[in-house]
This record gives C-alpha cells, sequence and structure tokens, in this order.
C-alpha cells in the first residue's frame, strides 16, 4: 500500500510523465491470422476474446486515430439487458452477465455502477407494453419490476407527477442496469489483449482492401502499408458503410449523428438512469456530479461529430418535461458519436458475402451496452465461421429474408399506443 501511494504522489508532483504504457505501441507485421478494422470496444473486445478463449493471438487490431479518441469516448455510458424480442434479449442479457464480471476479468477498474434504470410510462397502454417487456426479461434472467406511481415517486420524487400532457403513472425498473466508464472500457480491453500478444496498432486508417483473383479479401491496405490477413473483421462503428464499400458491399444502414450533454456537477440527485415514455429522453448522473442527458438522432446522415440545434432543443424539452428542475442547470459541453442506424434497429454480426470479411455493426442506440458481448461473439464468428448462439438473430441477409428484429432501441422510445 506505501508502494502504491508513493508511485501515485510520485507521478502526481511529476506531471504524470512516469505511468508506464497499458498496451504496446505496436507496429503493424506484414500478416497476420485476423485483422480487425476499428480500435473501439468491440474491436478490441473481440480481439481480447479471441486470445483468450480462442487461442488465437496472432491478430491485429487496426485503429485510424487513438484508443479512446471515437464513439468509444462519445457516447452516455448506458449497460442495460430490458430488451423484449427473442432475437435481442438474449443478447443482451449475455452482455449483462459479462458487465458484471469484466473487472475481475480484465483486473482493470471500468467502473460498473449497477445503480438500476427506470423506464416511465404515461399511458395504460405503454403500461401493458412494459408488462410484455417485463416478462421477457424475467423469461431470460434480467429480472424486471413495474412500479405503479407512488413507487416510482418514492425513487425519483423530483419528477413532474401532476404534467397535463404526460402524467407519470408509473415505471419499469431493471435493477442490474446502470453505467460503466466509457473509455475505461477501451483501455481495459486494450491492455488485456496486449498482454496476450495481439498487436494494437494506432493512426493505422485502413484506405482498401487486398483482394485475391477469385475476389476474397487476403488482407488490408493502410496508411503504414498493405498488411496480409487470412481473415478480415469490420467493426468501425459510424463509418461501416465507408468501410464496407471499399470491398464493394452496399449495406442497409446509415450513418447519423447522436448527440450527448453534460451539465456542471450537482449534488447527488438522480438515483440511477431515468428515461422518458413520452419521448426520446434519458439521464443519469456521473461520480463527478454531471448530469449526463441525450435523445434521437439528429434526422439527416453525417459523418459530423456534431448536431444541430433543433435536436438540443427536443432534448432539452424532454427534460423539462418530466423534470422541470433541470432547467436550472448549466450545460458545460455537448458532443456528438456516427452511429450506425440498420433498417430494423438491431445490429449484425455476421459473415459477408465477400470470402474472408467479417462484419460487426448496425447498432444503433445499443453499441456501447451491447460491447462485451458483441466482442465475445464476433470473435467466435471469426474464429469458427459459425455464429454464437445468442447472436443468431443477428444475420445480414435478415432485411432481404423479411426477418426483422424490429425493437429499434426500445430503451427510451415512446410507445403510447
Amino acid at each position: 500500500m506505501r508502494f502504491s501511494i508513493f508511485n501515485l504522489a510520485l507521478n502526481a508532483l511529476s506531471g504524470h510523465r512516469h505511468w508506464g504504457r497499458n498496451w504496446r505501441d505496436a507496429s503493424p507485421k506484414d500478416g497476420y491470422d485476423i485483422v480487425i478494422v476499428g480500435g473501439g470496444g468491440h474491436g478490441l473486445a473481440a480481439a481480447y476474446y479471441l486470445a483468450r478463449v480462442h487461442g488465437i493471438t496472432n491478430v491485429a487490431v487496426l485503429e485510424r486515430g487513438w484508443i479512446g479518441g471515437g464513439n468509444a469516448g462519445r457516447n452516455t455510458t448506458i449497460i442495460r439487458s430490458n430488451y423484449g424480442l427473442p432475437g435481442n434479449e438474449p443478447f443482451y442479457e449475455w452482455s449483462m452477465k459479462l458487465w458484471e464480471g469484466l473487472e475481475q476479468e480484465l483486473n482493470y477498474n471500468v467502473m460498473v455502477s449497477q445503480r438500476g434504470i427506470l423506464n416511465l410510462y404515461h399511458s395504460d397502454g405503454q403500461r401493458d407494453a412494459y408488462v410484455r417487456r417485463g416478462n421477457a426479461m424475467i423469461m431470460h434472467g434480467a429480472g424486471a419490476e413495474l412500479l405503479d406511481q407512488d413507487a416510482v415517486r418514492r425513487m425519483a420524487p423530483f419528477l413532474n407527477f401532476d404534467s397535463a400532457r404526460f402524467p407519470i403513472q408509473g415505471g419499469l425498473l431493471h435493477r442490474r442496469g446502470g453505467t460503466a466508464r466509457h473509455d475505461a472500457v477501451v483501455w481495459g480491453y486494450a491492455r488485456a489483449a496486449s498482454a496476450l500478444g495481439v498487436d494494437i496498432i494506432q493512426n493505422c486508417e485502413v484506405t482498401g482492401f487486398l483482394r485475391d483473383a477469385s475476389g476474397a479479401v487476403t488482407g488490408v491496405e493502410t496508411s503504414r502499408g498493405a498488411i496480409r490477413a487470412e481473415k478480415v473483421g469490420m467493426s468501425v462503428a459510424g463509418h461501416t458503410s465507408v468501410v464496407g464499400a471499399m470491398a464493394g458491399l452496399r449495406l442497409p444502414i446509415e450513418s447519423h449523428v447522436l448527440q450527448a450533454f453534460v451539465t456542471e456537477g450537482l449534488k447527488p440527485v438522480i438515483p440511477g438512469v431515468i428515461t422518458f415514455g413520452a419521448g426520446h429522453f434519458y439521464i443519469s448522473q456521473s461520480d463527478k456530479g454531471g448530469l449526463v442527458f441525450g435523445g434521437d438522432i439528429d434526422g439527416y446522415n453525417t459523418y459530423a461529430q456534431r448536431g444541430n440545434m433543433p435536436v438540443v432543443e427536443d432534448v432539452c424539452e424532454g427534460g423539462m418535461a418530466i423534470m422541470p428542475m433541470i432547467g436550472r442547470a448549466r450545460v458545460l459541453r455537448s458532443w456528438g458519436g456516427i452511429v450506425d442506424m440498420s433498417m430494423d434497429g438491431s445490429p449484425i454480426i455476421d459473415r459477408t458475402d465477400v470470402p474472408g470479411l467479417y462484419l460487426n455493426g448496425g447498432w444503433c442506440y445499443g453499441g456501447f451496452k451491447a460491447t462485451p458481448a458483441a466482442g465475445w461473439c464476433f470473435a467466435h464468428l471469426l474464429a469458427t465461421d459459425s455464429a454464437h448462439e445468442t447472436a443468431s438473430a443477428y444475420r445480414l441477409d435478415r432485411f432481404e429474408q423479411g426477418w426483422l428484429i424490429d425493437e429499434k432501441g426500445v430503451g427510451a422510445q415512446p410507445n403510447l399506443h
């Protein structure tokens, strides 16, 4: 303990110049068994599970920027498994189980805080929909509680229960949901993967694919030269369509910016994560005291990491509708992450029609919370060429065949029939 305190003091007084690296700053080799394009949470998790679960360590993760500089650092940190459809709920419950053991697994503090998620309902129809979803959650082991107005009032007395337009009738409580520290997650996976022999290569942008005479992918062209690979996995968040187009793929995905906001630090007031059932608004409170909140995507396709004012207005109106006190808090900053929006609101983890090329994308609002399970299932696909059982519904051809998983993020979407 004295040694740890001494090291902490030494680094603090020296301007933090003596911390050791969490992972090796690798240079690219000529070739690998598997190359993963994208050094966010999903790509790094897949590399870690390839090494730890499947024993495949000749793996490279290519990141065009720096680890933690993309969507991993541009989200609202929520983790949950409160889905309703059979294609989604088993997957997200598996992810939640992995979250619950992740700090022990990685030996790294990713600040998992299971403070609970409360989805408010405002009508009899929405209550009935939450009953169905809650039953699905219970059947898959996630747990759920339907609260009446008095129970919600005891939990969050500051809410506007008597709103003329959106009276709060109750809520669906998912006690195991909560938050995790977004950038710590990618740092933890990077550290653990690197320790097992995975090469993490930053500032390495993929500019094209290497192909053989049959058209199969045999590697990637990058800003740091050609890198050959037996298999290439794409895990590039909001730029899936752009990278896929380099291989001639036309994917059922659009890219949109999703904005988020944080206020000045306040005393603890928000008990967990709360979502507005009559609009797209969700809020939690960080360990530093800032209120972290967001809403819907901007309504046009873009790759710009900034949003527009109509969405800012819509998000703030949603917050004011359920908790007018939020109007007194000063917003310190906002940011935008680029998200893949699939046509049914659910992701894709599958082989593509191009031999040697594998896809993990289309995560819509659900990318961060899916990080452990997405990495686990993508690693399984890359290692075995078969879908993991909990991700078997996330097929690329479901849009052609009509096997849609139409849940559209559910956590904060209105459902007022």
